[in-house]
């Protein structure tokens, strides 16, 4: 993930870190019910780790570079994304991130039925499962219509979806969210 985002960046496109945000003892949530306790608000839960760390650090104070909190699967849902995007008349999410076949796969949803164009970089998702992992993909693919690219952000040889679209983008048409879905012991 940390690849594919400095890539997107030195070629200037917007990059928007959604990263979960969750209540400490909110038994209201949906996901209270199906997850363990992860993303918790004020917690080293939520922090980005290794070279993505070390990406946010560099670059947060670019006006290209935004940290967005979610509540839902969907960096859509409960965001002002759909509002920020269009302000800067973006029609191509990149998506990367984690888990497949939850939070991306639930934005690049929310992303098609909003009319976006959708590409998912195969090498910066992943699930809990190879199995989830690969529905995800299929369904991205085929019912979403997404693009499936490589790391040097290409259409990958296999995709069989848009290949009549063009590789080239300009700034404004290109987004890269990282969804970092993060258990971790320490949520205290």
């Amino acid at each position: 993930i940390a690849q594919v985002t400095e890539a997107a960046f030195e070629r200037g496109d917007y990059i928007f870190f959604a990263i979960d945000a969750h209540d400490e003892g909110d038994t209201f949530h949906p996901e209270s019910k199906l997850f363990p306790p992860h993303n918790i608000k004020g917690t080293s839960g939520r922090n980005l780790y290794g070279p993505l760390a070390d990406f946010y650090q560099e670059h947060k104070a670019d006006s290209r570079v935004f940290w967005m909190d979610k509540r839902h699967y969907s960096a859509f849902s409960g965001t002002d994304l759909d509002i920020r995007l269009r302000e800067r008349k973006v029609e191509t999410v990149i998506l990367t991130g984690v888990l497949t076949d939850i939070c991306v796969l639930h934005t690049a949803i929310d992303a098609y039925n909003l009319g976006y164009q959708i590409e998912v970089v195969e090498s910066a998702v992943a699930s809990l499962s190879e199995e989830n992992h690969k529905f995800a993909l299929n369904h991205l693919q085929n019912v979403l219509g997404s693009t499936i690219i490589d790391n040097n952000l290409k259409v990958k040889a296999e995709s069989s979806t848009k290949k009549a679209k063009s590789e080239e983008h300009t700034v404004n048409d290109i987004m890269v969210f990282s969804m970092l879905f993060m258990v971790k012991d320490d949520i205290v």
